[in-house]
């Protein structure tokens, strides 16, 4: 195997697709509860370049130069002490470890507790788009209430920023959990966001839209909140008695809001949400993906030698689906 491999880094805040540069550096090595994995896809998603950018400065990233990422999909090279679940050769999905990265790059070392064996009818790019972005989506389900046990009551959601993301995944999962969806989109997206289940759909540009009102005039009682930031008052009208708001991408004004929410013992309430995965999650979302209920849509792929290219685009917002870069 090569001891030396093409990845892409950063070395200070800051710079956006600009500050990314194409180097060789060395393999890594997998310590105990890790493996190395030969990248073939990865997946960009907001945190990526909001970390370069400063937002979570000083802890993120922990040094300079940082190879940023952490979904990807490849095949398993070498396996570390204690990994016994898996065997070299392997095909497989996940996240690598947060705080280190890794992802823009040839090879990278993931920990075993957040990946899954990938199935046959999963390209490297479908598998890649999957992780941060279908965990999210799944958490935010869970956290509003839902249970995927089969015991779910016929309810109503929103999601916003359907054709994102996050928020496509959040429409297939809502819909396996049986729920009646209202989906947010830009026009072009409306037929797609249709496609994937959603049962009303609204142009955000549109008065209606903008007011998040359900065109049947239904209340929600979950919403899965993935857009930029919207005041609680335009929530508030459309929420059912006990309605309850799961913002994906929580501001400090969001954060307060949910407190004093909690405190006054208010019956909707807004809950902000922050990735943590948790063993079993993925594979749960593999599943579904392997019988055809979760698919990945794949907004642009984008060479490693063009890695810029899909920062970005990223950074100008608007995709639809997932941001890819492969090896």
């Amino acid at each position: 195997m090569a001891k030396t491999m093409k990845a892409v880094q950063y070395d200070k805040y800051g710079g956006g697709a600009a500050g990314l540069k194409h180097v060789e550096v060395p393999v890594p090595s997998p310590k105990k509860d890790e493996m190395l994995i030969k990248v073939e896809a990865a997946s960009i998603n907001q945190v990526d370049w909001k970390i370069q950018k400063g937002m979570l400065r000083p802890f993120m990233p922990r040094k300079f130069p940082f190879i940023p990422v952490i979904d990807v999909a490849g095949e398993v090279q070498e396996l570390g002490l204690g990994v016994s679940n898996f065997k070299v050769g392997e095909k497989i999905l996940g996240l690598l470890d947060f705080t280190n990265g890794g992802g823009l790059a040839e090879y990278a070392v993931a920990p075993k507790a957040i990946i899954a064996k990938r199935p046959r009818n999963m390209s490297p790019a479908e598998a890649a788009g999957l992780p941060a972005a279908g965990l999210t989506a799944f958490q935010s389900l869970k956290s509003a209430g839902i249970k995927f046990d089969g015991t779910d009551k016929s309810s109503n959601i929103l999601i916003t920023a359907a054709s994102g993301g996050v928020g496509h995944f959040a429409v297939q999962l809502a819909k396996v959990a049986g729920l009646h969806v209202t989906a947010t989109c830009g026009a072009r997206n409306v037929e797609l966001v249709k496609n994937l289940g959603s049962d009303e759909v609204l142009d955000y540009k549109t008065p209606e839209g903008a007011a998040l009102k359900s065109p049947s005039g239904v209340k929600y009682d979950y919403v899965v909140h993935c857009a930029p930031t919207v005041p609680w008052s335009v929530f508030e009208p459309v929420l059912s008695d006990h309605g309850k708001v799961v913002d994906i991408t929580p501001t400090m004004t969001s954060i307060f809001s949910s407190f004093i929410k909690k405190v006054t013992f208010a019956k909707k309430k807004l809950v902000p949400l922050f990735l943590v995965p948790k063993e079993g999650e993925l594979e749960f979302l593999v599943n579904l993906a392997e019988e055809g209920k979760l698919k990945t849509v794949i907004d642009s792929k984008h060479p490693l030698s063009k890695a810029g290219d899909a920062w970005a685009k990223s950074i100008e917002g608007h995709a639809t689906g997932k941001i890819i870069v492969e090896n």
